[in-house]
């Protein structure tokens, strides 16, 4: 008896050349990223210490032991009755975590989302299923070759550790996520 159902072979879809090459790059890059925050969590790594990010038009560190997974900016879901800062919730790998844009709580205005936009997922140490939108992921900095920049009392916020000023003259912003999780106002979502 023969069958007639035909053979299942996977189709195979032409992608642009550019999109492949993009994918590739920007997988090989979160790789060595990833090797490197694990370096850096073991103490292996004692010269780069610090993830750069742009969030708005600032530049921020964050440690990379309370820095998580990056990801694109994909599918966020609003919810109602929330601060505009709150941009809503994501998928990811099956949990929801909340997506806040820091620069528009800062009374920044907004981070306006394109291709390089990434979501900086709070690390599973912290226990906060949160993520920060990102202008622009900038790499591992070494904050050891940066200047530390005196700050005044200028109410910054208790989550600022220090500012640092690089050897291009840009100013850093150290923040501590582990603080912020902490911030009655930052929890404050609701209207």
């Amino acid at each position: 008896m023969t069958s007639s159902t035909p053979d299942l072979v996977p189709e195979t879809t032409q992608k642009k050349p550019d999109t492949t090459t993009r994918r590739t790059r920007l997988r090989e890059f979160q790789i060595q990223l990833v090797e490197r925050m694990q370096a850096a969590r073991a103490g292996a790594s004692t010269h780069v210490s610090q993830l750069g990010v742009l969030i708005g038009a600032n530049r921020y560190l964050l440690d990379l032991r309370e820095a998580g997974e990056i990801m694109s900016v994909g599918a966020v879901t609003k919810v109602p009755l929330t601060q505009d800062w709150f941009l809503g919730l994501a998928n990811v790998r099956g949990t929801l975590i909340s997506v806040v844009d820091l620069a528009r709580f800062q009374g920044q205005g907004v981070t306006p989302v394109d291709r390089e936009s990434r979501i900086v997922v709070f690390a599973p140490t912290l226990s906060f299923n949160c993520g920060l939108l990102v202008s622009r992921v900038l790499g591992l900095r070494n904050v050891s070759e940066m200047q530390v920049q005196e700050s005044g009392a200028d109410g910054t916020a208790s989550w600022v550790a220090h500012q640092y000023v690089d050897r291009d003259s840009n100013v850093w912003t150290e923040l501590n996520l582990s603080l912020i999780v902490q911030d009655q106002q930052f929890l404050q979502v609701g209207l």
